[in-house]
Order: C-alpha cells, then structure tokens, then sequence
C-alpha cells in the first residue's frame, strides 16, 4: 500500500523534492547539473584527486562518475590528465571555470537552505538535526543487520 500523503516519510519525500528541484533551478545558470556539486566540493577541498578516490568521496559508482565527468568536462567545469608518476590513474582537477561556478553554487545551496528553514528557531533546527540523525543511525544499523 503506497504511503498516505500525510505520512512523515510522505512528507519528507515531498520536501527533499522540492528542496532538489529549486536547488537545481539556481545552480543550472553556471551549467552545473543535478549530482554534480559533491564533485565541485569534493575537488574544491583536494584538487587533483584521483577518479578512483572522487568516487569513493561522493559515493557514486566508477561508471556514474564517469558520465558526470564527461558533461563537466564538456561544460569547462573540470578537466581530466594522467598521473605523472603512473599513467593508468587519471586524476580531475577544477578549471578556473569550475572553481566560478563552485562559489555561485555555494550561495544558491546557502540560500534555499535559508528558505527551507526560514522562521525556524535556532532550538528547532537542533532537534531537527538531532532526529535526522537518530534517523540515518536507526537505517544504518538496519543495513549492518542484514550484511550479518
């Protein structure tokens, strides 16, 4: 039976959909598209990773990343080159291009961040973070519980 539209899990579907669908209205102006910002951030924070280890960061598979690699290259946000000391691993690096759009991408999160939570209370936005996080540790544990 599908969930009832009044359903907490309904609700949280509902608003993480939105919270996505303006996310991606921003940050589609510097040609950066769904999924590729953790790629943005992750490069931001240690340029010059290896395709191996930016996948790891962002959890996404070698292939998926691939095909993103591929579209950011297209759109001059990131560039691919060989290791220089072991050409089997390639390593992405951010153009002066990604790293524009990474600070115009950072204000758009930040601000439909400050819209979601507009009229929150410092207290309510603690709880908030407090059950998310009650939350992950209840469906993490459900997930060690079946690799048993």
């Amino acid at each position: 039976m599908p969930p009832f539209p009044d359903s907490l899990t309904h609700m949280m579907r509902h608003v993480l959909k939105l919270h996505r669908r303006e996310t991606d209205r921003l940050i589609h102006e510097y040609e950066v598209y769904p999924g590729q910002p953790p790629v943005l951030f992750r490069l931001c924070e240690q340029d010059g990773l290896s395709q191996r280890e930016l996948a790891q960061r962002v959890r996404l598979t070698p292939a998926t990343l691939t095909v993103m690699l591929t579209r950011m290259e297209k759109t001059g946000l990131v560039e691919r080159r060989p290791d220089g000391k072991d050409q089997r691993i390639t390593r992405v690096y951010l153009t002066d291009k990604g790293r524009s759009a990474l600070d115009s991408v950072g204000a758009a999160i930040q601000s439909v961040e400050a819209r979601t939570f507009e009229g929150f209370l410092p207290e309510e936005k603690l709880l908030l973070r407090r059950l998310l996080m009650q939350m992950q540790q209840n469906l993490n544990a459900s997930d060690s519980l079946a690799d048993e």
